[in-house]
């Protein structure tokens, strides 16, 4: 059941997009600490998911990702490409077209699985719950989802149209 909810990107409302927006700009605001917190509790949940990253994929201790001034350049590109995709919301072919950039990008030259995508949107939830807890109310909570499935579609569907193997 899951993953045929996860296939499904359901529209976000105008309203909706307004609250991710608004959220995002203060997360924004902090964008390269709230990229390494991500990056790093993604890292700390999903270890397996550094075997992709030669430069930190022995690292094991938080605070030594923290330093790692390659996971905070990667991280600032995490978060540019979500900018990227907040900025554009109501440009459906730009959001199209930079998640398949990043999803052909991942697929190709850096042959990560695609199920990283989908754990790395629900941690971008989890981190943006927990140091914006005032701003994530219920209804920007089921806002974030639908964004976090646009996401994960979009770049799934750029592994497919490259005929994804694994």
């Amino acid at each position: 059941m899951e993953i045929e909810r996860w296939e499904r990107s359901e529209e976000i409302s105008d309203a909706e997009k307004k609250v991710i927006q608004e959220i995002w700009s203060r997360v924004y605001a902090n964008c390269e600490d709230v990229g390494v917190s991500i990056l790093i509790r993604f890292f700390v949940n999903f270890p397996s998911a550094k075997q992709y990253f030669s430069q930190f994929k022995h690292m094991e201790d938080p605070l030594e990702m923290e330093r790692s001034l390659q996971l905070r350049k990667h991280a600032r590109r995490v978060m540019g490409a979500i900018n990227t995709v907040v900025e554009n919301l109501n440009d459906s072919e730009k959001v199209s077209s930079v998640l398949a950039l990043v999803g052909k990008a991942h697929a190709l030259k850096h042959k990560v699985e695609p199920i990283y995508f989908k754990k790395l949107t629900g941690v971008l939830l989890e981190v943006i719950a927990e140091e914006y807890p005032n701003d994530f109310t219920p209804e920007a909570h089921g806002a974030w989802t639908k964004m976090k499935t646009l996401i994960y579609t979009h770049v799934t569907a750029a592994y497919k149209e490259v005929g994804w193997a694994q």
